[in-house]
């Protein structure tokens, strides 16, 4: 089965995080600027688009999914 994943800008990660997933200060620090390309698959798992690849930042907990589905208007792809 293939890895299904939300994709956004950082912006609307920072949005949707909760502070006990991740401080914005961190993801800033990791890289994470408004306009840069993050995904995150169904398990919470944060990435980050880097010019070689994706890293991953953290992870989400809790009702995410529905917070992600609501903030982008997306689904798992």
């Amino acid at each position: 089965m293939r890895m299904k994943f939300i994709e956004m800008t950082g912006q609307t990660l920072v949005d949707v995080v909760h502070p006990d997933e991740i401080d914005e200060q961190e993801l800033r620090a990791a890289g994470v600027a408004d306009d840069t390309i993050v995904r995150i698959n169904q398990q919470g798992d944060i990435e980050i688009r880097r010019p070689e690849g994706w890293d991953v930042l953290g992870g989400l907990i809790g009702d995410f999914e529905q917070r992600i589905k609501s903030r982008t208007g997306l689904e798992w792809a």
